[in-house]
Order: C-alpha cells, then structure tokens, then sequence
C-alpha cells in the first residue's frame, strides 16, 4: 500500500533531502490533504517538533481530524500522545521517547503502550549509516534498527522503518535492510526513505510491508493515480 507523507516545517509542506536540505516548499497544505484524501492511510510529521527547532501543532490539529493520519514529531510523552490521538489521528508514531542513554527505553514504551493502546503505537526505527538515528535524524543511537524491533515489539502495534541514507535521493530504498527489519518483528512494517517507483510499491506490497512515499509524489515522478 502506498501511504503518502505530508512533511511540516515553519507551517509550509516540505521534502527534505536525507533530512537535511530543502528540496520542496509548498503552501498549498489544503491542496495537498485534498489530493490525499482518498488514501486509507496519510503519514503526517511535524519536522521542527521532531528536530526539537519549534512547532507546526496548529497545522496538525487542523489534518488529524480531516485524513486517516499516523502523526510524528516530537511526541516524548504520555501527555502528548493522548493530545495528537485527540486531534483525530489514528496512531501515533513515536522516535526519539523509544531511546534512552542510547538503547531502547522499556519502560517508557511500555507506559506508553499502557496509556494509549499498543495498537495505537508505531514504533519509529530510522537508520542512518547502520544505526538508528533520532531527534530528526540527527543523533545516533548504539543499536540497530534489527536489534531495536526486538526490544520495542510488545510495546507497538507496527514499525515504521525510514532508511535515511536514501531519504528524498529518488534512487530507490535499500530493499534488503527493509527486508531485514520485516523478518525481524511479527508487527507490521511500513518502509520509508527513497522509494520511488510503482514497481518497488508493489514488490514492498507483495511482503505485506507498506511504503511511505514523498519526494516522487511532489515532484510528479510517480503520479498519485499510478499509487
């Protein structure tokens, strides 16, 4: 299945490339919901709330209830997650709370879990030059995203695996380390990070992994009727 993402930063639609530079900038956040509104799934971030650098809450209070969103960015409590839940989201996806001291924090994950539903919880595993990477990509943790689906699994009821090494490059994802994770869990898995073509969709889609696409649908490189 292919799940269209919706990128905030400074209250603008963006693509980053790898998390990084600026690639695309759009103001049409309307246009945009409109156009994914047929989609039974919507990835909604909120990159400065991720990245620690502010908040685009009044944008994510105004989608969650208008699409069938999982909603991340910068939820690191109990208290967040129930807020964005509130808003409308279906689930939540939660990164940089599931680490602590550099490994996997049980505790809070299974707080979290216990607050607000496993079902409810995807687990964010980004990778980045082999390990998981958080805050926005930008702080390095000491596992890997194999190793951090097998502590996090009874907390979540899916994981979202971002391969950042090939985030916005448009050259496909790295479908072994998708592959990797996947046989790692029993709990969905939903890849992200360079996909880019209808047949790279459906190969994820034949393993019953989803596939997060933004940059070739903002730039046209992949068309939403070919999704």
């Amino acid at each position: 299945m292919l799940i269209p993402s919706i990128d905030l930063k400074n209250g603008k639609v963006v693509q980053l490339v790898q998390g990084e530079r600026l690639a695309i900038e759009s103001d049409d956040l309307d246009g945009w919901v409109g156009r994914f509104a047929r989609f039974p799934k919507v990835q909604l971030i909120d990159l400065d709330a991720a990245m620690g650098s502010g908040s685009n809450d009044a944008l994510v209070r105004r989608v969650a209830p208008r699409l069938p969103c999982r909603v991340g960015g910068g939820i690191r409590s109990l208290d967040r997650a129930r807020e964005v839940l509130d808003y409308g989201a279906r689930a939540i996806i939660v990164s940089s709370a599931f680490f602590k001291h550099g490994r996997p924090d049980v505790a809070f994950a299974r707080s979290l879990a216990d607050a607000v539903g496993a079902d409810r919880v995807i687990a964010a595993v980004d990778s980045k030059d082999g390990k998981v990477v958080i805050r926005g990509w930008t702080e390095p943790v000491e596992v890997t995203a194999v190793e951090a689906v097998r502590v996090l699994e009874p907390y979540c009821g899916e994981f979202l695996y971002t391969h950042v090494d090939r985030e916005g490059l448009m050259a496909g994802t790295d479908m072994e380390a998708v592959r990797q994770v996947a046989a790692a869990t029993t709990r969905r898995v939903t890849a992200a990070g360079g996909i880019t073509t209808r047949a790279e969709i459906d190969t994820l889609d034949a393993a019953g992994i989803d596939a997060v696409v933004g940059m070739a649908i903002y730039t046209g490189t992949l068309a939403l009727d070919d999704g």
